[in-house]
């Protein structure tokens, strides 16, 4: 982009700006979401939470699907061949 383009989008620097550190923001997010290490310590907790009668079996494979699912797309992510590790 040239001078006069940047001179024209200046206003919009502010913008920009902001939609960048949003992005950071939610990549990082997403990042420690689908962490394989983050995933393994919630499913140990989930256990823990099974074991002491907190949640009944039901509960527990429900959300362990959920977790395994992350987990899933965790380690595709770290080997590089998932869409949020590429943006």
């Amino acid at each position: 982009m040239g001078l006069i383009g940047e001179v024209l989008l200046l206003p919009f620097a502010p913008v920009r700006g902001s939609a960048w550190v949003i992005r950071q923001a939610l990549n990082e997010a997403e990042r420690i979401y689908y962490d394989p290490a983050t995933v393994r310590a919630e499913l140990a907790q989930l256990e823990e939470r099974l074991e002491s009668g907190e949640i009944d079996e039901e509960e527990f494979d429900r959300q362990e699907d959920e977790l395994l699912d992350r987990l899933e797309i965790g380690m595709r992510g770290s080997a590089g061949t998932d869409e949020w590790t590429t943006r």
